[in-house]
């Protein structure tokens, strides 16, 4: 099963426009994260506007069966796409999505916006 690390490209941190503005604080997370070596069970996507603007720039960790996360309030550093990918790869290998606390990689705790509960199956 795979897990999807979705960032809203789109996604601009307050004093934004007093940078370069060739490319939003979303663009430059998402390439980061892009770079970075992914198992095979972990695949990124960009996405415009997850509407979460007062929590820039956004991310969700999402997989089918499992607990999806908004994690926001990140700047758009290596430190912050070293840990979304790291997160990502816990909650690939965990049977729910809920990965312990103690696992956290550090650079992520805080960034915590909303936790969702897999939808029904159809039957």
């Amino acid at each position: 099963m795979t897990t999807w690390i979705t960032i809203c490209d789109t996604c601009k941190r307050e004093g934004w426009e007093q940078g370069d503005m060739a490319r939003t604080d979303g663009e430059k997370l998402a390439r980061l994260v892009e770079d970075k070596s992914l198992t095979s069970a972990v695949r990124t996507r960009r996405v415009s506007c997850m509407m979460g603007c007062k929590h820039g720039c956004n991310v969700a960790i999402q997989a089918n069966e499992k607990l999806s996360y908004t994690i926001g309030n990140f700047e758009p550093l290596p430190e912050s796409a070293e840990a979304i990918v790291a997160y990502a790869e816990l909650h690939a290998s965990s049977s729910s999505g809920q990965v312990p606390y103690r696992q956290w990689p550090d650079a992520l705790k805080g960034h915590f916006v909303t936790r969702h509960q897999p939808l029904p199956r159809d039957e």
